[in-house]
């Protein structure tokens, strides 16, 4: 970035550290740190649709949607968030390459299983081998946010459906009585009021969500503690900025981030909680109507 940074062997002291500061792949260790921010910020509206789904489908009364959204909070709640990390990305994978190959090479003969691979015809292969390096790049991204959207939204799910259950049923029953459906009293007078009950829940799965982020570094993507463990390891001078082993300090630069991004969202939801208090009949509420 700077002029002198030319001949990294000439530098000494803060030339020496802008120099190494500013290079190429420390660039792309401060983008990561946007990376991150930017992935929760798509993967829990996302989770969020899922579980307000799950926990309408658990409260349903057709029983095979009922079974449906009870059994999909059962599973992920009670099998190792990790498990499903590595699990998913690769099943859904597979499974699109499966139906691209099944459309795009009907005539193949060979068997797709042929022992521990997975082969099926180059038209069906996702990405292409000819796409450029951000397809492939994106679509692990993109799998990955399917991943954290799977298991959240199961944890969204049973918070949403608690939430809902936690809305006096009286308020329910008046909203029938006046003449309106089950569907619009849902809609109406449910789901407008139990965002006030859900939001604790909902603000304790978004801290999970930031401490969860690092699993991305499982599914091979180049995350903050990728760049992390990459930079900081020990360079010797084979290297253009040879130095030590920094990992420790690369680490707690990722420590005071998270914590700053945990602090921010608490104050966050603390103003948001204290914006869906208004008007109700919950502790919170009253306490902001006599202020």
């Amino acid at each position: 970035m700077f002029a002198y940074c030319a001949d990294p062997d000439s530098l000494e002291g803060l030339r020496w550290f802008a120099c190494y500061l500013t290079t190429g792949k420390h660039m792309l260790f401060y983008q990561s740190f946007g990376f991150v921010i930017v992935l929760m910020l798509i993967t829990a509206p996302i989770a969020l649709g899922v579980g307000f789904a799950g926990a309408l489908a658990s409260r349903s009364h057709v029983a095979p949607l009922r079974w449906l959204g009870t059994g999909y909070t059962s599973l992920v709640r009670g099998v190792p968030d990790i498990a499903f990390f590595l699990f998913m990305p690769l099943a859904l994978d597979q499974g699109l390459e499966w139906l691209r190959h099944k459309a795009k090479c009907p005539d193949w003969d060979g068997p797709i299983r042929q022992g521990s691979d997975f082969v099926v015809c180059a038209e069906a292969k996702l990405p292409l081998s000819s796409s450029p390096q951000w397809v492939h790049e994106y679509y692990g991204i993109v799998l990955g946010i399917a991943a954290f959207a799977f298991v959240f939204g199961a944890f969204a799910a049973f918070v949403l459906a608690g939430a809902m259950n936690a809305v006096p049923k009286a308020q329910m029953e008046t909203a029938e009585a006046y003449g309106m459906t089950r569907r619009q009293a849902t809609w109406r007078v449910l789901v407008p009021q139990m965002w006030i009950y859900a939001l604790p829940g909902l603000s304790n799965l978004w801290m999970i969500l930031i401490k969860a982020t690092p699993l991305l570094f499982l599914l091979g993507i180049e995350d903050v503690v990728y760049w992390a463990r990459e930079l900081g390891g020990r360079k010797t001078s084979a290297y253009d900025y040879p130095h030590g082993d920094w990992r420790l300090w690369y680490f707690l630069g990722l420590l005071v981030f998270y914590l700053l991004l945990t602090r921010i969202s608490e104050i966050g939801f603390a103003r948001l909680a204290r914006r869906l208090s208004r008007g109700q009949a919950t502790l919170a509420g009253a306490e902001g109507a006599r202020a």
